[in-house]
């Protein structure tokens, strides 16, 4: 294990924002991992669990204590029966490298998530989801190191109690687990799933139904499109994608939503596929409550191309991040009386 004092976090995630970490340790084994974990047990300090760092807002003071960044790295795969692959991954693989090899293996399952950023070991915890499509669906087992006991464990799907963007890894037993390794159960020569509604229209007209590589490079498109692919140079990159999720609503308060869009002249945009659980989209909560794309507020802002992701303009603190995302709120609440939950996990604040 090597251990490093004060890193630089900022640079490590994609808001590029943050103060440094008192210790550093990046894990190349679950052996690292394990020590990482008891030199932090061993002087009582503070332990902070990193992935790909595209999830996060870190404080401008940083982290006391120890940053443990999973670097695992691998992908095996092997068939099953009935058509089906497994593949067992790494927790510090990039996320898309994955989705890149399942594709090319003619694997589907994955493709819809295509060009998010971040790691393997980061997509249980939020049950990662985009077009259509979310880990929870492909998830077998995820294979843990159990702070509580010490110990190495698998946890089965149903284990992990997936829901819409959250697991037991950000709700019941957050703290608990370190995500060592994602086993995933993807179909050979399966279709793509083409229902979500950017897709839809990204192939009206064609003739033939496309694969998964043409599937892929299509969400790839529609993500850079909306400033949610990270592309060097690009300063409406520099976020942590979408910042707010898609609040779920009740009968009556989706009834409540409609007739105060109704009275303002608008129509809320029904998505068949939100439309199940009464989910609205926080995208048009947000410009309908005069947050437009390439809104200003100092040195952060909204995104260009998309309405749903703060963006660091350069220089900017997350001090000023959070003070955006608190007028959002306070906002979308005031006019619509829906609240809006942020997606990324906000460390030191």
């Amino acid at each position: 294990m090597l251990l490093q004092e004060n890193i630089p976090l900022a640079p490590l995630t994609t808001f590029q924002i943050g103060g440094p970490a008192r210790f550093f340790v990046e894990a190349k084994s679950r052996a690292e991992a394990e020590e990482a974990v008891a030199f932090a047990r061993q002087r009582d300090l503070p332990l902070l669990v990193l992935g790909g760092g595209s999830n996060l807002v870190v404080s401008d003071s940083g982290w006391s204590g120890l940053v443990l960044k999973i670097a695992i790295a691998g992908i095996e795969q092997q068939s099953e029966s009935d058509g089906k692959i497994l593949f067992d991954v790494g927790a510090g693989e990039p996320w898309d490298r994955f989705v890149s090899r399942a594709v090319a293996a003619q694997c589907a399952g994955v493709e819809c998530l295509s060009g998010i950023p971040g790691s393997v070991g980061g997509t249980p915890v939020q049950n990662v989801g985009a077009y259509g499509q979310d880990v929870a669906e492909t998830i077998e087992s995820v294979e843990v190191f159990d702070r509580k006991d010490g110990q190495v464990r698998e946890l089965c799907r149903e284990a992990c109690g997936f829901a819409y963007r959250s697991s037991i890894f950000n709700t019941s037993e957050r703290d608990r687990f370190i995500i060592l390794r994602v086993r995933y159960v993807l179909t050979l020569g399966g279709e793509p799933q083409l229902e979500y509604a950017d897709l839809t229209r990204h192939f009206a007209g064609r003739e033939t139904r496309p694969n998964l590589a043409e599937t892929r490079e299509a969400v790839r498109h529609i993500r850079a499109l909306k400033g949610m692919l990270i592309v060097p140079g690009d300063p409406d990159c520099r976020s942590a994608g979408s910042f707010f999720k898609n609040p779920v609503l009740t009968e009556l308060q989706h009834e409540d939503l409609r007739q105060r869009a109704r009275a303002k002249g608008f129509d809320v945009p029904s998505y068949p596929l939100l439309e199940k659980n009464k989910k609205v989209s926080a995208a048009w909560l947000v410009e309908k409550s005069g947050f437009s794309r390439g809104y200003g507020f100092g040195r952060v802002g909204i995104s260009s191309k998309h309405a749903l992701a703060i963006v660091n303009r350069g220089g900017a603190t997350a001090a000023e991040v959070i003070a955006l995302r608190d007028q959002i709120q306070h906002r979308v609440e005031d006019i619509w009386r829906v609240r809006l939950d942020p997606e990324p996990v906000f460390v030191g604040s």
